[in-house]
């Protein structure tokens, strides 16, 4: 049962996107953009952490 509803909760969230993107592109772009610096920002902090483990955590 749970598996359904994870099911039609992702569909649900993919017709949702596609409904912003057709809807307004301009600001999806943006939305992209946002999510984008986000795991950029996010793949930073943890090569920077792990950079201070190898370097003995000073």
């Amino acid at each position: 049962m749970a598996v359904r509803g994870k099911q039609i909760a992702l569909f649900v969230l993919v017709v949702f996107v596609f409904y912003v993107i057709i809807t307004d592109p301009e600001n999806a772009a943006g939305y992209v953009q946002i999510g984008f610096e986000g795991i950029s920002t996010a793949a930073q902090s943890i090569g920077d952490f792990f950079t201070w483990i190898a370097n003995g955590a000073d």
